[in-house]
């Protein structure tokens, strides 16, 4: 599974995926379309919108932390209690 993240560093939802997917173990490649326009150029492409988190699962776009979307992308249980749940 390959999973990309377009992301800003301002951005606190942003944060919020990246912690949930290092909190499950995922890894991904972070992308700072802040930076690196021709990332920016792809993301619009990819989702349609101009605002970020971005989250590609393979060939899936997720705008936005959506975490039951996330969850079932990811194959994860949701039955489980995460670890940001336990805190």
């Amino acid at each position: 599974m390959k999973v990309k993240v377009y992301s800003t560093p301002s951005c606190p939802w942003c944060r919020t995926v990246k912690e949930f997917l290092k909190n499950h173990n995922i890894e991904f490649e972070d992308i700072d379309v802040s930076v690196d326009q021709d990332a920016a150029k792809e993301m619009v492409l990819k989702s349609g919108q101009m605002g970020v988190p971005v989250i590609e699962i393979d060939e899936n776009i997720v705008v936005g932390f959506n975490k039951p979307l996330l969850e079932e992308l990811l194959g994860l249980n949701k039955n489980e209690v995460s670890p940001e749940e336990r805190e």
